[in-house]
Parts: C-alpha cells; sequence; structure tokens
C-alpha cells in the first residue's frame, strides 16, 4: 500500500450540519452536488439524521423487511440490502473527490 501525498491530507473539509432532513431530496442533493462539482469544490461532510425510512440498495428486497409498518421503503441506487434511518441515528456523508484526495476505486 503507497502513502499518500501530505497534500491529501490538507484539502479542506467543508461541514455542513444539516438537521433532520428527508432522505429523498438529500440523496439527490448529494448526486446533484457530485455532478456539478468543479476541480476547485471544496470537499464537504453532511451531518443530519432523517425521519424513519429504508433505503433498499441494488440487493435489497422488500421481503427482506421483515415487519410491515408505516415506514416509507426507497429504493436507491448504492450496493448492499436494506438500511434503515431514523431520528436520534446521526449520520455522516461524505462527499469527497478522491482522486484528488490521490484514491481510485
Amino acid at each position: 500500500m503507497r502513502g499518500l501525498p501530505l497534500t491529501a491530507y490538507r484539502l479542506p473539509l467543508t461541514p455542513k450540519h444539516l438537521g433532520r432532513v428527508d432522505f429523498e431530496p438529500t440523496w439527490h442533493a448529494m448526486q446533484a452536488f457530485t455532478a456539478t462539482r468543479g476541480p476547485d469544490t471544496p470537499d464537504e461532510i453532511w451531518l443530519l439524521e432523517h425521519p424513519p425510512v429504508f433505503t433498499l440498495g441494488l440487493a435489497g428486497k422488500r421481503e427482506h423487511i421483515l415487519h410491515t409498518t408505516d415506514i416509507p421503503i426507497l429504493p436507491i441506487d448504492r450496493g448492499g440490502q436494506v438500511t434503515y434511518h431514523g431520528p436520534g441515528q446521526v449520520v455522516a456523508y461524505l462527499l469527497l473527490d478522491l482522486k484528488r484526495r490521490g484514491y481510485g476505486v
């Protein structure tokens, strides 16, 4: 494993404290942020919580949710199966330019 240049560790990371926000508009805002960012757009970390929601990743199926509830179920474009988000669960979304930081996928 190779080390990263020191500049990768010194790049700014702008925190955004968003409070309690619905999952779907936040998901779309992350997609828009990524689609419109330029080479000088600072990286951000979004700290928030969501009202109750189940998200279904690409391998997720509705039958993976074992109990029927009134909690919304939202299919999304990430890997994995089912994730529950809800009040009191702080979520941190990192919006990083990995190439600029010396990483690749």
